[in-house]
């Protein structure tokens, strides 16, 4: 990179330092990215239209994996958080879920000829374990991979660059892993239509993307390094322990604020991703156009890259979501008046609902990204300890217990409105020659799903992100108090500095950890800042960190 384009976005020093381990870091994003755009946009539909489940049996599956991986995302967290090993809490673990994942995402596009409607238990047993398998994979793998941001980046803007980089590459699984299911299901007939002849290309999509994220993960763990965690001093793990770690992350006030923005911001995204297809196939007649309109989506959501990092380096974390989400809501709102047809003014609609939509809705989720590896430096203010696996999956066990009942209850809502799906309406098509109707009742069912819902949640989470409070300032004094205070057993900080901590930590200062005594209260230590507003001690630990990792 060029110095003045290292100086533009805030980077210091060179390549070697500076750039590549973010890029090192971010090799598994793609995996990350990649796996999950495929299966939001065709699993749904696969099962439905190609494996001729119903739309409830579908939302079932979907519904019992999440909630599988929900409860199993605070195990990995616990796991990870007391793990002692020379080379880091995280890195072994993504190596072990490499052969997990490539295998249960193989299967997962794999049907053996079972037919919802002829064997629709089996069918939905098998899709269940598997969907679960994978669902696992993930976990050993994404639950490391989130909780090792804080401890690789722990200055505030470094944090946000890190994000940025693993926000491009989220871009570089999902543009090649989108294009390699599109050739494959043109290759073999399946690009306009799904139905039960389109198993083959799932199946050899399901191989072919399965090598391509193995390999990601495999560079991320390879080139990737980390403090040694031998040192770790663990407590009993018994079930009280467990609900004491849990419990301690909901005094978080910062957390509580980050937790149901976004929440509400998953409600929007997870209504509209779940009933998206059916919008486009059933609603809008456009399905031909489907692959354009999620090429030109995903072009929508990487343009908005710049202007959310712009934002975000220059006015703090949440100025991106603040002005680009109402584009977000505009994109929903067009869901309320789409009409069937393949009319020139009905397209060109469609397709400025799919560039306002993805271009706002990704500034909340820069947001988001951003704001949370942030919350383990609160959390420790409070306990005085780093639980950065404890921290992630908390806020992950309800989030994805949700999102798999949201999955589920999108899949009941569109059956009781009366939508249809699989073959019925393929036979229809190919018997008559025309475009399969759906009833009116059906028609409310996916507004309902599609627009409704997501717009109400959607403006939640922009009203909770302005009630959040921590600003750069607050979040480096609050690493350089407890920097202090582990180096030195004491801190002293002035007034306003123990009632910021108050604001954002929701506790009094004396009740946590940096505010309770130590013994060593004798000589005061002060958080100095350098000529150019730094904090002092920070600058120091960087530096003993840096010949750590050079060792």
């Amino acid at each position: 990179m060029g110095e003045r384009i290292k100086k533009a976005i805030g980077v210091q020093g060179d390549f070697k330092t500076a750039i590549l381990p973010m890029i090192n870091y971010s090799y598994a994003n793609i995996y990350m990215g990649g796996a999950g755009y495929i299966i939001s946009m065709y699993f749904t539909i696969f099962l439905t239209d190609v494996v001729n489940l119903s739309l409830n049996q579908a939302g079932i599956i979907v519904m019992i994996a999440t909630v599988w991986d929900a409860v199993t995302d605070p195990v990995m967290g616990i796991i990870t958080d007391r793990t002692r090993s020379k080379t880091g809490k995280h890195r072994r673990y993504l190596l072990w879920g490499i052969p997990i994942m490539a295998l249960s995402y193989t299967l997962l596009w794999n049907s053996y000829g079972l037919d919802g409607k002829n064997s629709p238990t089996t069918a939905m047993v098998y899709f269940i374990l598997v969907y679960i398998l994978y669902k696992t994979a993930y976990t050993v793998i994404g639950v490391p991979h989130t909780a090792m941001l804080p401890e690789l980046a722990p200055e505030y803007n470094l944090r946000t660059q890190y994000n940025s980089v693993g926000y491009l590459f989220n871009s570089a699984g999902m543009v090649p892993a989108f294009g390699i299911a599109v050739l494959i299901l043109g290759i073999f007939g399946s690009g306009d239509n799904l139905t039960s002849a389109s198993r083959q290309p799932f199946l050899i999509i399901g191989i072919v993307l399965s090598l391509f994220f193995g390999f990601a993960v495999f560079m991320t763990y390879k080139k990737t390094r980390e403090p040694s965690s031998l040192g770790n001093k663990n407590d009993k793990l018994d079930v009280r322990y467990i609900i004491r770690e849990y419990v301690l992350v909901f005094k978080n006030r910062s957390f509580r604020q980050y937790f149901f923005m976004s929440l509400a911001y998953q409600f929007a995204t997870g209504f509209y991703a779940n009933s998206k297809v059916y919008y486009i196939k059933y609603l809008a007649n456009q399905y031909k156009n489907y692959a354009i309109f999620n090429a030109v989506a995903g072009v929508a959501e990487a343009g908005a890259f710049p202007l959310n990092y712009a934002l975000t380096m220059k006015h703090g974390k949440k100025k991106c979501g603040n002005i680009v989400t109402p584009l977000m809501v505009a994109g929903l709102a067009i869901g309320l008046i789409m009409q069937s047809g393949g009319s020139f003014f009905w397209s060109a609609l469609m397709m400025l609902s799919m560039i306002l939509y993805p271009f706002g809705m990704s500034g909340l989720g820069f947001v988001s990204t951003n704001i949370f590896p942030d919350l383990t430096d609160v959390d420790e203010l409070i306990t005085g300890r780093r639980r950065e696996g404890v921290i992630s999956t908390f806020s992950t066990l309800i989030k994805k217990s949700i999102s798999g009942v949201m999955a589920a209850l999108v899949g009941f809502t569109l059956q009781s409105f009366g939508l249809v799906t699989g073959d019925t309406v393929s036979n229809y098509e190919k018997t008559s020659g025309l475009l399969f109707e759906q009833s009116a009742s059906a028609v409310t069912g996916v507004r309902i799903c599609v627009a409704v819902i997501p717009i109400v949640a959607a403006v939640i989470s922009l009203i909770l992100l302005k009630r959040f409070r921590m600003t750069k300032d607050d979040h480096s004094m609050i690493r350089a108090a407890i920097a202090t205070k582990h180096r030195y057993g004491s801190v002293t900080l002035t007034d306003e500095q123990k009632h910021r901590c108050e604001i954002i930590s929701g506790q009094k200062f004396e009740n946590t950890w940096l505010g309770q005594p130590s013994g060593t209260e004798g000589t005061p230590h002060c958080l100095d800042k350098d000529e150019n507003g730094n904090y002092i001690i920070l600058l120091e630990l960087k530096k003993e960190k840096e010949e750590k990792l050079n060792d």
